[in-house]
């Protein structure tokens, strides 16, 4: 019914995060000049973490855009108040609420633990990747 809301809200709250975490590492490091994806895979460097925070942060918009969708798709989701049409009936509304608290978390937790599994290998190929760089020096 709502689920996608629990999502939403993670992603408004990562895309804040990521914004922050994009000025601070801008100003630790005012030399440091974003290269696009094609001029960075010729060299071996860490990936910035407001990078891999934005990983996150499109999973999130992506699956609440989807569920957003499919929900709109059923009915469940209208373009006149309140919305959503559970939030219409007090019984609904309880329903509703069970599903975030249930269905919506445990989404929004999955996503996030793919997200971190993917931050871990990367992470893993960025050291092996580095390995001969930093033993050369």
């Amino acid at each position: 019914m709502a689920c996608f809301l629990v999502s939403a809200a993670e992603a408004v709250i990562v895309t804040v995060a990521t914004q922050v975490v994009i000025a601070h590492e801008n100003k630790l490091l005012p030399q440091f000049k974003r290269e696009t994806e094609a001029q960075s895979e010729h060299k071996a460097e860490k990936i910035p973490f407001s990078r891999k925070l934005r990983w996150l942060s499109n999973l999130l918009w992506g699956g609440s855009f989807l569920l957003a969708f499919e929900h709109v798709w059923h009915g469940e989701v209208t373009p006149w108040f309140p919305f959503l049409t559970a939030a219409g009936n007090p019984a609904d509304t309880a329903a509703m609420l069970h599903e975030m608290s249930t269905v919506g978390v445990t989404m929004a937790v999955l996503v996030t633990a793919v997200w971190g599994a993917m931050v871990l290998v990367s992470s893993s190929m960025e050291k092996k990747a580095l390995q001969p760089i930093l033993a050369a020096k």
